[in-house]
């Protein structure tokens, strides 16, 4: 039987593309008396843990009636269903805890945009 330090030194063969500064919704199964239902969490990566690793994890941030709230989850966790990315973030830090202090306009992330595809000019000749 493998050891459990062997067992969280093995790599994650997911394809989760998070990363810090995107706008994730992660799906969370939630276990309430004897039911199970799925709760989503929107927010703002602000920081990961060790993301190629089995038992990495990331925090979001959200902004729920002027309060900050902030959830770590883990990437390997059973209990997260499926993490959407709605969109990404630019950022130029590996953790982002400076948001904390910020509120409104000042706590924008501006958003990463693929360059346009520019179409092919017919040669003249």
């Amino acid at each position: 039987m493998p050891e459990l330090h062997e067992l969280l030194d093995g790599k994650r063969n997911d394809d989760r593309s998070v990363e810090v500064g995107d706008t994730v919704r992660v799906h969370v199964r939630v276990v309430e008396g004897g039911k199970e239902r799925v709760q989503v969490f929107e927010g703002l990566v602000i920081s990961q843990h060790r993301p190629k690793q089995i038992d990495g994890t990331f925090t979001v941030r959200r902004i729920t009636h002027q309060i900050g709230v902030e959830r770590t989850f883990m990437f390997g966790s059973p209990r997260v269903d499926r993490i959407e990315v709605m969109r990404h973030g630019r950022v130029r830090r590996a953790k982002l805890y400076y948001l904390r202090g910020l509120t409104g306009k000042a706590a924008r992330i501006r958003e990463r945009r693929a360059p346009r595809p520019t179409a092919a000019v017919p040669a003249t000749s």
